[in-house]
């Protein structure tokens, strides 16, 4: 008559089967890598938003006048790399 008045889940937590479980742990990971691939985006993001607004700046002008252009793209293309890889 006792065990009318409780259950399992009482005792903070609950039994599944083995496919249940694998369920869980995926939905877990996808999870958590959505997360962090959303996090990964907005970097990018604001990594690349200022670039793309000092270029628009003069439109105007036929050519862009760029001293060490290629230490500062190379600095800018370790930077991505960066928040992709990391």
């Amino acid at each position: 008559m006792a065990d009318e008045f409780w259950t399992i889940d009482d005792f903070g937590f609950t039994a599944v089967n083995e496919s249940e479980l694998e369920v869980a742990q995926k939905a877990t990971v996808a999870s958590s890598t959505a997360s962090a691939n959303e996090e990964k985006l907005k970097k990018l993001h604001n990594a690349i938003k200022p670039l793309l607004a000092n270029l628009k700046q003069n439109p105007d002008k036929e050519y862009i006048l760029w001293p060490n252009r290629v230490q500062v793209i190379e600095k800018f293309e370790s930077h991505l790399a960066d928040i992709v890889y990391k």
